[in-house]
């Protein structure tokens, strides 16, 4: 019975979000196009806890969903509002729809023709990743394989996003560069608003300390807490609760480069302790890799914050003039 109500429970869940999908891409408002997207990720997380994939559901909601949808919400803001498309070309762009969908489609069907493929059972690492889990002294094995296994991958993403900072920054003028980012101010915060910014960061900032310390062994860790410490920051700025730090702060840019260049560092430093870069000695792997886990949710939240809020622009004058 129960595997009966679950069947129908992910058929339903599948024609959702199917259903959302097509939704998403057939509808002409560019805002209701983004709300669609943010509501999609949200539901793909639900299916990615219904396959046992804690980690990666709390990845997607809290990165491909939440903050990827504030920035989508940021450039829609930016965009001229949304007008009737001409009636000349409109043969063009209905061709053009068309052939996207096919392709679309096509590759959606190669890549269901792959899976359907793979032998019984399926190539895996998992039994192996598992068996030398315990030299790590960590009990979740996705952390063991984002920190361990393959953390030349981590540290290669913990240092994209700093250059992706340094390239929003870049589209700074040059007049307003070294000075606060100006997206997320709002002149005349709403009184929930102030208020929701006033009550949810301490919890929100409980619960990103959590996903940080429970990652070692449970769903969670750096990406996800940086993620939901970030998502407070931004509430607390467009709240107007207080200003976006200046980019050229030392300690703003202490904060954006200890978690890479620590992890880096110590990387480097097992060259000397475990005759390989990022390895680690026997008795130390646990304390090292919370140190460089710590330091990484430092800099992914403020990475995260710093990207949502924008290039620095010109401070606003006393008429409320940038």
């Amino acid at each position: 019975m129960s595997m009966s109500l679950g069947l129908v429970a992910d058929s339903f869940l599948a024609l959702l979000i199917l259903g959302l999908a097509v939704w998403t891409i057939a509808v002409r408002g560019t805002y209701a196009a983004v709300v669609g997207f943010v509501a999609y990720g949200l539901l793909v997380a639900l299916i990615w806890v219904r396959l046992a994939a804690v980690d990666v559901a709390l990845t997607e909601a809290a990165l491909g969903s939440g903050l990827m949808g504030l920035l989508l919400l940021r450039a829609v803001a930016c965009l001229p509002p949304d007008a009737p498309a001409p009636a000349s070309g409109r043969v063009g762009r209905v061709a053009l729809r068309v052939v996207v969908g096919v392709l679309c489609a096509g590759l959606t069907a190669v890549l269901a023709a792959v899976v359907l493929q793979l032998p019984e059972p399926a190539p895996s690492l998992a039994a192996a990743a598992a068996q030398a889990l315990p030299t790590t002294g960590l009990g979740n094995p996705v952390t063991g394989v984002l920190i361990a296994y393959r953390a030349i991958d981590t540290l290669l993403e913990a240092v994209v996003l700093v250059l992706a900072l340094i390239g929003l920054w870049s589209l700074a003028a040059d007049g307003a560069w070294g000075g606060r980012p100006g997206a997320l101010r709002t002149r005349e915060p709403g009184a929930a608003l102030v208020l929701l910014a006033q009550l949810l960061p301490p919890v929100g900032i409980l619960v990103g300390i959590h996903l940080f310390w429970t990652g070692a062994n449970h769903p969670g860790g750096a990406f996800q807490g940086g993620a939901v410490l970030a998502a407070m920051w931004a509430i607390v700025l467009v709240a107007g609760l207080a200003a976006a730090p200046r980019v050229d702060g030392r300690r703003l840019r202490l904060v954006l480069v200890v978690g890479p260049a620590l992890f880096f560092a110590i990387g480097l430093a097992g060259i000397w302790w475990a005759d390989a870069f990022l390895g680690y000695p026997a008795d130390w792997a646990k304390p090292l890799i919370l140190v460089i886990e710590a330091a990484l949710t430092l800099s992914i939240a403020a990475a995260l914050g710093l990207l949502l809020a924008g290039p620095p622009a010109s401070e606003p004058g006393p008429g409320g003039q940038a």
